[in-house]
């Protein structure tokens, strides 16, 4: 009962925190189970569960400290080492995490391996120094402090320098919950840290992944946004294929165009370019956004929509309007969805992929990169399912002349680099044209 009683008053921080996160967990995984969400969110459940361990080993270690003379030393060396490392991985996951939510995890095995080094050398000093730590009064606790502890305060700027570099060089294509989310980390860790540095007897670090734990669940992991999100894609993806379905498709081309734009978005990113564009996020609005091209062709009257011959010159002038109607559409429709990074996404795909790198396309006749990233993508994925489908008007050309319309396009009506990445990867374009 005595042990019991001065656990509390050494580690009620911990106790507290631990008691928080286990609810958030216990909420998380019911919420999941209840809305029947089967793909794994690794990342986030391996930050909850890092940070368990860590908040429970800060409360064990705390409490040790304060018994010098009834614990083995062996054991609260071993306790001590095992805190100090699992704050080094608790820093390191969250780090992991921001980059998962942001650029995605690098696919690259030396990349990935490379930013892995700070760790284990600094868990390699944990253990190593271990056994130096000095045990201090406090003033209302003892505290331990020694080279082993002073690593985890570089291990903390370490990461957290890479987070402010991954927030600063692709901000602009962050979700703004994710800039929340982000935000919070980086201010907790760094005044906890501070505060810490200065007042190590307060004992403060189970805050850290307490508030990251609980921003990121209320900001991004809820199961209930998640799955409203989904019901939100269902609905334009509906909203997508009924206004295709007017020229007598079924949701083929909306569908083989998303998987284009998502190829060559994916493609792009894994090469290095556009990168400050292409985040994680940015390239999810653009596969969500991609279906929602055409739908300004709800405005166009069926006798030309469906007119199984060549368009007249007034005819076409009519045809051509769908772009800037369907940008109309997008504001006015989707407007009241609450993510204004995929209404803006949505916005440019619609009214912008007919714009040609040459400035010779519609419905301002913009030129180069003053075309928004999304709609150049766009563009090549729309004319190519245009000339290898059929149509109304036409057949579906050969495979290898539809690529070779993209080429002769090259820096004259699309983007030369996205046009040249789209003919490099042809091998796996081919066969979405039949199978799709």
């Amino acid at each position: 009962m005595e042990m019991g009683c001065d656990m509390i008053q050494y580690s009620k921080l911990q106790i507290g925190c631990i008691l928080i996160v286990l609810y958030v967990a216990f909420i998380y995984f019911r919420e999941r189970q209840a809305y029947g969400i089967k793909k794994k969110e690794r990342m986030f459940e391996l930050l909850i569960g890092t940070g368990i361990i860590c908040i429970a080993l800060d409360g064990t270690t705390a409490y040790t400290v304060n018994f010098l003379d009834t614990i083995s030393p062996l054991i609260n060396g071993i306790l001590h080492a095992c805190f100090l490392s699992s704050l080094d991985i608790m820093i390191f996951v969250i780090f992991m995490y921001i980059l998962d939510i942001t650029w995605g995890i690098p696919k690259n095995k030396k990349h990935r391996t490379l930013i892995k080094v700070p760790l284990i050398i600094n868990v390699a000093i944990v253990i190593l120094f271990t056994p130096q730590l000095e045990y201090r009064d406090g003033g209302f606790t003892n505290y331990s402090m020694g080279i082993s502890a002073y690593t985890c305060y570089i291990m903390i700027s370490i990461y957290m320098i890479g987070i402010v570099a991954v927030l600063l060089s692709s901000w602009k294509n962050i979700g703004h919950y994710k800039l929340i989310t982000i935000g919070t980390c980086i201010a907790t860790s760094i005044i906890v840290t501070i505060y810490q540095m200065f007042h190590p007897e307060a004992l403060l670090t189970c805050l850290v992944p307490t508030i990251v734990i609980i921003g990121a669940y209320l900001n991004m992991e809820n199961p209930a946004l998640l799955k409203l999100k989904a019901y939100n894609h269902e609905m334009v993806m509906g909203f997508a294929t009924l206004v295709e379905n007017r020229d007598g498709s079924t949701g083929g081309h909306i569908k083989r165009t998303t998987t284009y734009v998502e190829m060559l978005a994916e493609e792009l990113k894994n090469r290095g370019l556009y990168k400050e564009e292409l985040t994680k996020d940015y390239i999810k609005n653009l596969i969500i956004a991609a279906p929602m091209h055409d739908v300004g062709k709800i405005a166009i009257p069926d006798s030309i929509l469906q007119k199984p011959g060549k368009l007249t010159v007034e005819e076409f002038a009519i045809m051509k309007i769908h772009a800037e109607k369907g940008g109309q559409i997008i504001e006015e429709t989707f407007g009241h969805l609450g993510d204004e990074e995929y209404e803006k996404m949505a916005y440019q795909v619609a009214r912008y992929h007919h714009e040609k790198w040459n400035g010779k396309g519609y419905p301002e006749g913009l030129t180069g990169e003053n075309i928004p990233l999304c709609a150049r993508i766009m563009a090549v994925a729309d004319v190519f399912d245009a000339v290898s489908a059929n149509r109304c008007y036409r057949g579906a050309m050969p495979i290898d002349q539809c690529f070779g319309i993209i080429e002769s396009g090259i820096g004259q009506d699309f983007d030369p680099v996205i046009a040249q990445v789209f003919l490099d990867i042809k091998d796996k374009v081919s066969p979405v044209v039949k199978t799709i």
